[in-house]
Protein backbone atom coordinates (compact mmCIF):
# COMPACT_ATOMS: atom_id res chain seq x y z
CA UNK A 1 0.00 0.00 0.00
CA UNK A 2 1.22 3.43 -0.69
CA UNK A 3 2.17 5.77 2.11
CA UNK A 4 1.52 9.72 2.14
CA UNK A 5 4.23 11.00 3.99
CA UNK A 6 4.65 14.85 4.86
CA UNK A 7 3.89 16.90 1.83
CA UNK A 8 1.72 13.98 -0.04
CA UNK A 9 -0.15 13.35 2.99
CA UNK A 10 -1.33 16.86 3.44
CA UNK A 11 -2.11 16.98 -0.53
CA UNK A 12 -4.56 13.80 0.10
CA UNK A 13 -5.87 14.82 3.12
CA UNK A 14 -6.86 18.74 1.07
CA UNK A 15 -8.30 15.86 -1.72
CA UNK A 16 -10.30 13.86 0.72
CA UNK A 17 -11.33 17.40 2.59
CA UNK A 18 -12.68 19.13 -0.62
CA UNK A 19 -15.01 15.66 -1.42
CA UNK A 20 -16.55 16.54 2.42
CA UNK A 21 -15.19 13.35 3.68
CA UNK A 22 -13.22 14.58 6.53
CA UNK A 23 -15.57 15.90 9.44
CA UNK A 24 -14.10 18.72 11.62
CA UNK A 25 -11.27 18.41 13.95
CA UNK A 26 -9.76 15.48 12.24
CA UNK A 27 -6.82 14.68 10.47
CA UNK A 28 -5.44 11.79 8.28
CA UNK A 29 -3.68 8.91 9.33
CA UNK A 30 -2.19 6.25 6.69
CA UNK A 31 -1.43 4.19 9.74
CA UNK A 32 -4.15 2.15 12.23
CA UNK A 33 -3.70 3.48 15.87
CA UNK A 34 -4.25 0.87 18.47
CA UNK A 35 -6.01 2.69 21.62
CA UNK A 36 -8.19 0.30 24.23
CA UNK A 37 -8.06 -0.17 27.87
CA UNK A 38 -6.66 -2.76 29.43
CA UNK A 39 -4.91 -5.77 28.20
CA UNK A 40 -5.23 -7.97 25.06
CA UNK A 41 -7.61 -11.14 25.60
CA UNK A 42 -6.71 -14.66 24.80
CA UNK A 43 -8.99 -16.56 21.94
CA UNK A 44 -10.33 -19.93 22.73
CA UNK A 45 -11.98 -21.04 19.67
CA UNK A 46 -13.79 -24.06 21.86
CA UNK A 47 -14.99 -21.67 24.03
CA UNK A 48 -16.13 -18.26 22.15
CA UNK A 49 -19.65 -17.56 21.85
CA UNK A 50 -21.60 -14.58 20.58
CA UNK A 51 -24.91 -14.11 22.52
CA UNK A 52 -28.33 -12.42 21.69
CA UNK A 53 -29.99 -11.51 24.31
CA UNK A 54 -32.62 -8.53 25.39
CA UNK A 55 -35.82 -7.43 23.36
CA UNK A 56 -35.35 -10.62 21.23
CA UNK A 57 -38.05 -13.18 20.29
CA UNK A 58 -35.59 -15.89 21.53
CA UNK A 59 -32.30 -15.61 22.60
CA UNK A 60 -29.28 -16.66 20.79
CA UNK A 61 -25.66 -18.16 21.20
CA UNK A 62 -23.58 -18.88 18.25
CA UNK A 63 -20.09 -20.76 18.74
CA UNK A 64 -17.15 -19.26 16.92
CA UNK A 65 -17.65 -22.68 14.15
CA UNK A 66 -21.72 -21.46 14.01
CA UNK A 67 -20.96 -17.36 13.43
CA UNK A 68 -18.71 -18.24 11.17
CA UNK A 69 -21.96 -19.72 8.73
CA UNK A 70 -23.63 -16.54 9.05
CA UNK A 71 -24.12 -14.40 5.95
CA UNK A 72 -21.15 -12.71 5.12
CA UNK A 73 -20.88 -8.78 4.21
CA UNK A 74 -17.78 -6.68 2.93
CA UNK A 75 -17.87 -2.98 3.71
CA UNK A 76 -15.26 0.04 2.25
CA UNK A 77 -15.59 2.71 4.93
CA UNK A 78 -14.09 5.89 6.51
CA UNK A 79 -12.91 5.35 10.56
CA UNK A 80 -12.81 8.61 12.41
CA UNK A 81 -11.75 8.29 15.85
CA UNK A 82 -12.50 10.38 18.64
CA UNK A 83 -8.38 11.00 19.45
CA UNK A 84 -8.57 12.85 16.06
CA UNK A 85 -7.42 10.84 13.39
CA UNK A 86 -9.50 9.49 9.95
CA UNK A 87 -8.77 6.84 8.22
CA UNK A 88 -10.40 6.41 4.97
CA UNK A 89 -11.39 3.71 2.43
CA UNK A 90 -10.96 0.84 4.65
CA UNK A 91 -11.95 -2.57 3.66
CA UNK A 92 -13.93 -4.57 6.20
CA UNK A 93 -15.88 -8.29 6.42
CA UNK A 94 -18.05 -9.32 8.62
CA UNK A 95 -21.98 -10.11 9.87
CA UNK A 96 -24.24 -7.28 9.44
CA UNK A 97 -27.05 -6.93 11.90
CA UNK A 98 -29.38 -5.54 9.48
CA UNK A 99 -28.92 -8.54 7.01
CA UNK A 100 -29.32 -10.72 10.28
CA UNK A 101 -32.54 -9.20 11.15
CA UNK A 102 -34.10 -8.84 7.62
CA UNK A 103 -33.33 -12.61 7.08
CA UNK A 104 -34.91 -13.75 10.59
CA UNK A 105 -31.52 -14.74 12.28
CA UNK A 106 -32.47 -12.28 14.81
CA UNK A 107 -36.61 -11.24 15.65
CA UNK A 108 -36.21 -8.27 17.53
CA UNK A 109 -39.74 -7.54 19.77
CA UNK A 110 -41.33 -4.10 19.21
CA UNK A 111 -39.94 -2.21 22.32
CA UNK A 112 -36.39 -2.86 20.98
CA UNK A 113 -34.93 0.38 20.79
CA UNK A 114 -31.34 0.24 21.87
CA UNK A 115 -28.53 -2.00 21.59
CA UNK A 116 -25.20 -2.29 24.05
CA UNK A 117 -22.46 -4.70 22.82
CA UNK A 118 -21.06 -6.82 25.43
CA UNK A 119 -17.21 -7.53 25.35
CA UNK A 120 -14.34 -9.20 26.74
CA UNK A 121 -13.36 -7.64 30.36
CA UNK A 122 -17.31 -6.53 31.27
CA UNK A 123 -16.37 -3.89 28.76
CA UNK A 124 -19.93 -2.27 26.97
CA UNK A 125 -20.65 0.64 24.14
CA UNK A 126 -23.82 1.53 23.63
CA UNK A 127 -25.73 2.42 20.46
CA UNK A 128 -29.17 3.62 19.42
CA UNK A 129 -30.65 0.59 17.06
CA UNK A 130 -31.45 2.69 14.25
CA UNK A 131 -27.60 3.10 14.21
CA UNK A 132 -27.01 -0.94 14.35
CA UNK A 133 -29.47 -1.65 11.86
CA UNK A 134 -27.67 0.90 9.06
CA UNK A 135 -25.67 -0.99 6.57
CA UNK A 136 -22.47 1.26 7.83
CA UNK A 137 -22.17 -1.19 11.63
CA UNK A 138 -20.68 -4.63 11.22
CA UNK A 139 -20.06 -7.27 13.32
CA UNK A 140 -16.38 -7.16 11.83
CA UNK A 141 -14.13 -10.18 11.36
CA UNK A 142 -11.51 -8.97 8.89
CA UNK A 143 -9.44 -5.89 8.56
CA UNK A 144 -8.13 -5.45 4.62
CA UNK A 145 -8.59 -8.57 3.69
CA UNK A 146 -7.18 -10.52 6.65
CA UNK A 147 -8.39 -11.55 10.14
CA UNK A 148 -8.15 -8.70 12.65
CA UNK A 149 -5.07 -8.50 14.49
CA UNK A 150 -5.36 -8.82 18.59
CA UNK A 151 -5.01 -5.25 19.24
CA UNK A 152 -7.67 -4.16 16.54
CA UNK A 153 -9.92 -6.65 18.39
CA UNK A 154 -9.70 -10.11 17.42
CA UNK A 155 -11.61 -12.43 16.77
CA UNK A 156 -14.60 -10.09 16.67
CA UNK A 157 -15.55 -5.97 16.99
CA UNK A 158 -18.33 -3.94 16.26
CA UNK A 159 -17.50 -1.75 13.37
CA UNK A 160 -19.11 1.57 12.47
CA UNK A 161 -18.14 4.15 10.16
CA UNK A 162 -19.13 6.43 7.39
CA UNK A 163 -20.08 5.19 3.69
CA UNK A 164 -19.01 7.23 1.25
CA UNK A 165 -21.89 6.20 -1.26
CA UNK A 166 -24.49 7.05 2.01
CA UNK A 167 -23.45 10.15 3.50
CA UNK A 168 -26.65 10.55 4.68
CA UNK A 169 -26.31 7.53 7.31
CA UNK A 170 -25.53 8.67 11.14
CA UNK A 171 -21.53 8.02 11.93
CA UNK A 172 -20.75 7.82 15.55
CA UNK A 173 -16.88 8.27 16.73
CA UNK A 174 -14.73 4.91 16.11
CA UNK A 175 -15.23 4.47 19.86
CA UNK A 176 -18.90 2.98 19.51
CA UNK A 177 -17.73 0.03 17.88
CA UNK A 178 -16.04 -2.55 20.52
CA UNK A 179 -13.37 -4.86 20.46
CA UNK A 180 -13.61 -8.92 21.45
CA UNK A 181 -17.12 -8.45 21.01
CA UNK A 182 -19.60 -11.49 22.86
CA UNK A 183 -22.70 -9.93 23.17
CA UNK A 184 -25.49 -7.72 22.00
CA UNK A 185 -27.99 -6.93 24.12
CA UNK A 186 -31.24 -5.31 23.08
CA UNK A 187 -32.79 -2.66 25.17
CA UNK A 188 -35.90 -1.26 25.69
CA UNK A 189 -34.51 1.92 27.10
CA UNK A 190 -30.68 3.49 26.86
CA UNK A 191 -27.96 2.33 29.06
CA UNK A 192 -24.41 4.50 28.80
CA UNK A 193 -21.54 2.39 28.18
CA UNK A 194 -17.71 2.01 29.34
CA UNK A 195 -16.73 5.33 28.14
CA UNK A 196 -19.81 7.14 27.91
CA UNK A 197 -19.88 7.09 31.72
CA UNK A 198 -16.64 8.32 31.63
CA UNK A 199 -17.41 11.18 29.90
CA UNK A 200 -17.86 10.55 26.49
CA UNK A 201 -20.33 11.86 24.50
CA UNK A 202 -23.89 9.25 24.31
CA UNK A 203 -24.81 10.16 20.53
CA UNK A 204 -20.64 10.79 19.23
CA UNK A 205 -21.85 11.95 15.96
CA UNK A 206 -18.37 13.06 13.99
CA UNK A 207 -20.41 15.69 12.01
CA UNK A 208 -21.75 17.41 15.20
CA UNK A 209 -17.94 16.59 17.12
CA UNK A 210 -20.13 14.77 19.94
CA UNK A 211 -16.63 13.92 21.50
CA UNK A 212 -17.12 14.47 25.12
CA UNK A 213 -20.68 15.03 27.18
Amino acid sequence: MFLFEGSDRKKEEERIRSEGRLPPGQALTVKFPVLHYGAVPAFNPATWDLRISGEVEQEQRWTWDEFNQLPRTNLVMDIHCVTHWSKFDTRWEGVSVQTLVAQGFIKLKPTAAYVMQHAEYGFTANLPLNVVLQENFLLATHFDGQPLTPDHGYPLRGMVGALSASPELETPYFWKGAKWLRGLEFMTADRRGFWEQAGYHNRADVWKEERFG
